[in-house]
């Protein structure tokens, strides 16, 4: 410890009187031979710089002095891990799950949701045959319902401050990494759990998402020529209100319920008069759940960036609600109080943190619960605090509303929950034995972990009062005298190390100046523009290196040393990223051939360099490249050259292959011969593209014909499936053709085709015969596996095309959509100059990498299997699902509702002109395969159609939930 000291000090006290431009040996040995009488302890300043072997100032007043005993480990208090009595218990947010812990708090407190789910029987097997849970297997739940049960049991009766809620959200198949619609994820679990109890005996439970969130409301359109009222019912959930504009809770209710004119384009078809007429809509209330969730559309989409946006907007609401004035009839109990505040901190859509504010319905109290953190509010009041002053950070924030007794106001609230006031007792709820059974064995793990963390706190704290002792012991031991460990070579580097950092930054500006001037003759050297720009950079982090290298050399001496295998390997691993001018070294360690990506640098920059690279590889500018690099160029040249030659006699030899409207074709067999050959279209394509792209492509030498054909030698088609859906497999040659393709390429397996009739006889009459024939049994094993597939696959793609006036904008209406991108990219790739088509072209220096040289021959490559190109081309209107074969009409409705904002009661879906109605049928049966386009026309508009004004208030469509279990249900 105190030789680095020493040399630590010498070289700052060398480097502080060195003269910069030159190094002085005297200089060195002088910092060497400093003083070697000690300062004495007390009689110097703290960091001494006059006496490199003063012994203040190296940290003894940290263990001199009494230490507090938890500097003695790292470890936390785990009580402070335990909860507090009478205090809830908090949720784990596992990276952005903050929105899901929100909803979890709330659905908790929910006391008859929770007392419907610790209803539901177990299916784990051990308990359901009265043996119990094993104690040395962990409990995994097996549904949805089970993983809700035991979260709830946990929240319920565990003694830990906080628990991890990733068996729930993995089950779910949320990404954890990832912040989610709030709103969507609602809407979507309580489907999901709606139809996962829907299975349960018991009708309390069955029924009881319905019991506490289910309402009524009918659309209700009215003809104003002939009176006639058609009502539609529906079930909600949720009443999704828009906020644009309003100031109050109620005038949101009031625009929802508010009537509309459907006039002009937008005309009802009035079965009556059997004719579009003017007409009024609305919608009205039926009936009202225990629980009214009602979500503030907050997050809206911009028109004008094309992205969702937070509408920041003070919302007032009271804590008391009477919907009486909303309902249809009069005659019910509707006032609601209320016992929920969902928060979205945060000024945009796509980011922020969710908290909940919610009531404790046994007490009557307030808490905020933020995922792992839960407050208790004072005097049993709704305090929403903080969180209106996180909205927006500018300075023309909106000035909050007086609010009175009994009133709120938020534009960060998102949802508000009302629960129906009545005057009956809150519930007391109790765990299920088993539950509970397992919400103690977790409570013992816990206890285990807290003795064991106390232990190790323990442990520790003795084992540094003892060290504290010892290092005591140790200053008392020091020598007061004269110190010759001092090392020479060490004490020369740290001064050429502190004298370089020092003046890294007066290099630079003299480099750069140096950098501008033009070098004349042979007195030069050559640099990588890489390093160039980069080599300050490069330099101090090497200083940097080498200054903890010396440390960790140091650090041998007091018994930290490292593996040094390990330390070797690191440092070779550095020095390959650092390495200065190497970027101009060509793989045979020599000058590289490109000049574009070197220059030359005057011999007083270069010396500059040196000081800071020394071992750098050094090429005055008279130095010849690479002879072995310049030998592979020209063999690279030439063989661009004879692929070019090769392709341009291919083009011109096989001038029918080239252009698809020159060759034959099954559906109209050419009169003027009476057989043609096949190949494989994907050998077409590989031809093609080497053509077009000689210098990039490879070139083609075999023709595989094998893909066609079955293990048995038969062709796998017939001749009706060739000029049908197989026909793009296939490539049909010309007689002529096809003995100029057998001299250019190897073929593996000739297949031809023979057309036979009798002389006048009708042409439709002929007979047509394959060389080699079909095999019947692996033709039927193909088609069978293809219908399978159709039957039975997951993640296809489906098209969704949007219906206007019955009117739909096929492909033949726009002939260019027809081309493959492929096609389009390679005409694309053909029209550009030829220094743009090379990967390399415009290639920055940025960093420093050279150009590989590869010596390319010819290469024979031919891709075994039939490439089936089916891909459907969409048009304008179109938007591609993913679906499954086993996946419901009513979850593509869902889907559909996401992507184009239609309800999907107001869906009506067709493809190939049949109808599809029923919701329970799986696409599978309905005929829905792979690459289907289907129709869908809107009859009904979407909710918040009133707010239809000047800006769109349709939320943009999610992917986040795709792929997870809501969606899976």
């Amino acid at each position: 410890m105190a030789p680095r000291l020493q040399l630590e000090k010498a070289a700052w006290r060398w480097t502080e009187t060195v003269p910069p431009e030159a190094v002085a040996q005297e200089h060195i040995e002088a910092a060497y031979r400093v003083g070697l009488e000690p300062c004495q302890r007390g009689a110097c300043r703290r960091n001494c710089r006059g006496n490199p072997n003063c012994l203040v100032g190296i940290g003894e007043h940290v263990w001199l002095g009494e230490i507090d005993e938890n500097s003695f480990h790292n470890i936390d208090d785990p009580n402070c891990e335990r909860r507090k009595k009478n205090a809830f218990v908090g949720l784990t947010n596992l990276g952005a799950t903050c929105y899901v812990n929100t909803f979890l708090q709330m659905w908790f407190l929910n006391l008859e949701l929770r007392q419907a789910l610790y209803l539901c029987p177990s299916t784990c097997s051990e308990y359901v045959a009265g043996e119990g849970i094993p104690k040395d297997k962990d409990y995994e739940p097996q549904t949805i319902c089970e993983h809700l049960q035991y979260l709830f049991a946990l929240l319920q009766n565990s003694k830990r401050r906080y628990i991890d809620p990733s068996g729930f959200v993995k089950a779910l198949g949320l990404d954890t990494g990832q912040q989610q619609d709030a709103q969507e994820f609602s809407k979507l679990f309580m489907s999901l759990l709606e139809d996962t109890l829907s299975k349960q005996k018991n009708p309390d439970v069955r029924n009881i998402v319905q019991k506490q969130f289910c309402g009524e409301y009918a659309y209700v359109t009215v003809c104003n020529q002939c009176g006639r009222e058609s009502k539609l019912v529906s079930k909600f959930y949720e009443l999704e209100l828009n906020i644009q504009g309003h100031k109050q809770l109620t005038d949101c209710i009031t625009e929802f319920l508010k009537e509309e004119k459907l006039e002009g384009d937008n005309r009802y078809f009035c079965e009556t008069c059997q004719s579009k007429q003017n007409a009024t809509r609305k919608i009205r209330l039926l009936s009202l759940p225990c629980t009214l969730n009602l979500q503030l559309m907050r997050f809206v989409f911009d028109r004008q960036t094309g992205h969702k946006k937070k509408l920041n907007t003070y919302i007032g609401f009271s804590e008391l609600l009477d919907m009486e004035p909303f309902m249809e009839q009069k005659n019910g109990i509707y006032v609601y109080e209320l016992s929920a505040v969902l928060i979205h901190r945060g000024v945009s859509a796509y980011s922020g943190h969710y908290i909940a504010h919610v009531k404790d319905p046994q007490t009557g109290e307030w808490y905020k619960f933020n995922d792992e953190d839960i407050e208790k509010m004072e005097g049993k009041k709704l305090q929403l605090g903080i969180e209106e002053d996180l909205a927006e950070p500018s300075k023309s924030q909106t000035r909050k509303p007086k609010c009175g007794k009994g009133t709120h106001c938020s534009r960060n609230a998102y949802m508000l929950v009302y629960r129906l006031q009545t005057r009956e007792k809150s519930l007391t709820i109790e765990v299920p034995a088993f539950l509970q059974e397992l919400v103690e064995r977790d409570n013992c793990k816990f206890e285990e972990w807290c003795n064991e963390m106390a232990e190790m706190r323990k442990q520790s704290v003795a084992r540094g009062k003892i060290k504290h002792e010892e290092v005591k012991e140790l200053y008392k031991r020091l020598p007061a005298e004269a110190v010759k460990a001092l090392c020479k070579d060490c004490v020369v580097e740290r001064c050429r190390i502190l004298r370089l950092k020092n003046q890294l930054n007066e290099d630079y500006k003299t480099v750069t100046n140096l950098l501008k001037i033009t070098v004349k003759g042979n007195d030069g050297f050559w640099v990588g523009k890489a390093s160039l720009r980069s080599w300050r950079q490069l330099a101090l982090e090497q200083l940097n290196e080498q200054d903890e290298d010396a440390e960790h050399s140091n650090g041998k001496m007091n018994g930290n040393a490292q593996n040094k295998d390990e330390s070797n390997e690191e440092k070779r691993e550095e020095e390959e990223e650092l390495n200065f001018n190497e970027d101009i070294v060509c793989p045979h360690g020599d000058l590289c051939i490109s000049e574009n990506e070197r220059r030359v640098v005057s011999k007083e920059a270069w010396e500059k360099l040196k000081q800071y690279f020394p071992k750098a590889p050094e090429f005055p500018n008279n130095k010849e490249c690479c002879s072995q690099c310049k030998i592979l160029e020209r063999e690279g040249e030439e063989n661009e050259a004879l692929h070019k030659m090769m392709a341009s006699e291919q083009k011109t030899s096989l001038q029918n292959l080239f252009h698809d409207k020159c060759r034959p074709c099954l559906g109209s067999w050419p009169q003027e011969t009476d057989e043609l050959y096949i190949v494989s279209q994907f050998f077409v394509e590989e031809w093609r593209k080497f053509v077009r792209r000689p210098t990039r492509c490879s070139p083609v030498s075999s023709v595989g014909n094998s893909a066609l054909l079955c293990p048995h030698g038969g062709l796998m088609f017939t001749y009706a499936s060739m000029t049908k859906e197989d026909s793009k497999l296939i490539a049909l040659i010309w007689p002529s053709e096809w003995e100029r393709i057998q001299k250019l390429f190897v073929v593996d397996h000739v297949i031809k085709i023979t057309r036979t009739q009798a002389a006048g006889a009708d042409p439709e009459s002929a007979l047509y015969a394959s060389e080699p024939q079909l095999c019947p049994e692996c033709r039927e094993g193909l088609l069978c596996q293809q219908q399978r597939d159709l039957r039975e696959y997951t993640q296809a793609t489906i098209y969704i095309h949007k219906v206007v006036d019955n009117k739909k904008v096929m492909k033949d209406a726009a002939p260019e959509l027809n081309v493959s991108s492929s096609e389009a990219e390679e005409e694309r790739e053909e029209n550009k100059p030829e220094g743009e088509q090379d990967p390399d072209f415009n290639q920055t220096n940025g960093g420093a990498k050279r150009q590989k040289i590869s010596h390319q021959g010819y290469v024979t490559y031919q891709k075994q299997g039939i490439r089936r190109s089916t891909r459907h081309r969409k048009v304008r209107g179109e938007k591609a699902l993913l679906v499954s074969a086993n996946q419901t009409l009513k979850e593509l409705k869902i889907q559909i509702m996401h992507a184009f904002s239609v309800a999907p009661f107001d869906q009506n879906l067709s493809i190939d002109g049949k109808i599809l109605s029923d919701d329970t049928a799986t696409l599978g049966s309905l005929g829905v395969i792979p690459e289907s386009v289907i129709l869908l026309k809107a009859d009904e508009p979407i909710a918040d159609y009133a707010a239809m004004d000047d800006v769109m208030q349709v939320c943009m469509p999610e992917e986040g939930f795709k792929g997870t279990g809501l969606l899976g249900h």
